[in-house]
């Protein structure tokens, strides 16, 4: 309970939207703006959640695992009920402290020097695939580009084999599972369904790759750091963050950089500065749009009074946007300072991304190359997206680019 006495606390503004109706899923600022204005905290009558889209009272939220647990489930759906129990994520869907041990056996796996083995093979990778597209001068920067990169460098580093068709329909399945029962959700359901027993088979200790994250992972299981069945659990977890987000974030990036010439001349000039275009095309547009904890008690935020037991949605891509906490929120800006650390696009607080270090070494290697080897990006139609019930993800994205 914060200090705010009880008999001022404010009963929580009701807002009849449904964040998961298509149009919206295609296009959510004005739903992020109606749930900003509406109230630091708000009820989603269509779902019967509380939602938050606001910057502070999102960080206070993802940070405070005493109030507000992921135990539930990180989606809308509550695991722990009837007829919704599936096998929770012992990376994301368990809190401190039997969290704390999980996460601090999975940060040794991905030491610094680990991940500087990792940084050497993008680069190689990045190096080739950049070579191709300015072959093709013309192409889908989403399938041809971000997903190609992707979905090469990360299963190397991680240890899996990701064939595309495959890895994009778990990752639809997964992230539409954690919004509504709806037909998003049917679909994808569907689509997976062939893959499934592939999948199983692809994250256990026979499958992995030799030096991989995944076998570290098995090693460090057989010494005890995991209980047994938890290395293949977090492998699931991995895959399912690591790629979708990635690849989204890659692509929101090179969008942006195409509408904005004079930012894509400032990368080329400096390509180190796509970390920072990195960073600002995550804010700009999160992969992730939402995730959800759960009131362990009658609790407030801001004033407002909630219920125990009851979902909240943190809307990241609403929160990213605040302009009680940006300045000029809407525009893509890569010298908007403060961005690592302050945006919200990788989460906070215990449950805060723990492959966020791989996304970002992906990203400045594939991002690099291009900025050091293209003079210039332009869109030669309009770009496309995915609707996805926990996800913004681009479909299509049109390029040509001219070599420097």
């Amino acid at each position: 309970m914060s200090l705010i006495a009880e008999n001022e606390l404010q009963e929580v503004p009701v807002l009849d939207i449904d964040p998961y109706a298509m149009d919206v899923l295609r296009d959510p600022y004005a739903f992020h703006a109606a749930l900003r204005d509406t109230g630091p905290v708000v009820l989603i009558k269509p779902h019967g959640v509380y939602a938050t889209g606001r910057h502070a009272e999102a960080k206070a939220v993802l940070a405070d695992h005493t109030r507000f647990i992921t135990g539930a489930g990180i989606g809308i759906q509550d695991i722990r009920q009837p007829g919704e129990f599936r096998i929770p994520s012992r990376l994301l869907e368990v809190d401190p402290p039997d969290h704390t041990q999980v996460r601090a056996a999975v940060t040794r796996v991905l030491s610094p020097v680990a991940i500087r083995r990792f940084k050497e093979s993008f680069t190689e990778k990045a190096q080739a695939l950049v070579q191709k597209l300015i072959d093709l001068r013309e192409f889908d920067a989403v399938e041809q580009g971000v997903e190609a990169f992707v979905l090469d460098a990360f299963p190397a580093a991680v240890g899996v084999r990701l064939p595309r068709t495959e890895t994009l329909a778990i990752g639809e399945m997964r992230f539409n599972q954690s919004g509504p029962k709806n037909a998003l959700y049917h679909a994808a359901m569907a689509r997976a369904q062939p893959y499934l027993e592939w999948f199983e088979q692809t994250v256990q200790r026979d499958a992995v790759l030799p030096g991989s994250i995944a076998e570290m992972l098995f090693q460090a299981e057989d010494k005890g750091d995991f209980d047994p069945g938890v290395a293949s659990n977090i492998i699931r977890s991995f895959v399912g963050g690591g790629t979708d987000s990635t690849i989204a974030g890659m692509g929101f990036t090179l969008h942006q950089l195409a509408l904005h010439p004079d930012q894509w001349a400032k990368v080329h000039a400096d390509p180190t500065r796509v970390k920072a275009a990195f960073e600002e095309g995550i804010r700009h547009e999160a992969p992730f749009q939402v995730t959800y904890r759960t009131t362990v008690g009658p609790t407030s935020v801001s004033g407002i009074r909630l219920d125990g037991d009851m979902k909240l949605g943190v809307f990241m891509g609403a929160a990213n946007r605040d302009p009680r906490h940006w300045e000029r929120p809407d525009e893509f800006d890569i010298e908007r300072p403060q961005l690592a650390g302050n945006h919200l696009a990788m989460g906070t607080g215990a449950h805060a991304c723990i492959g966020q270090m791989i996304a970002r070494g992906e990203s400045e290697a594939f991002l690099g190359e291009m900025a050091r080897r293209i003079k210039a990006i332009e869109l030669t139609d309009t770009p496309t997206y995915r609707p996805i019930n926990q996800m913004r993800m681009l479909d299509k994205l049109p390029l040509r680019v001219t070599p420097a």
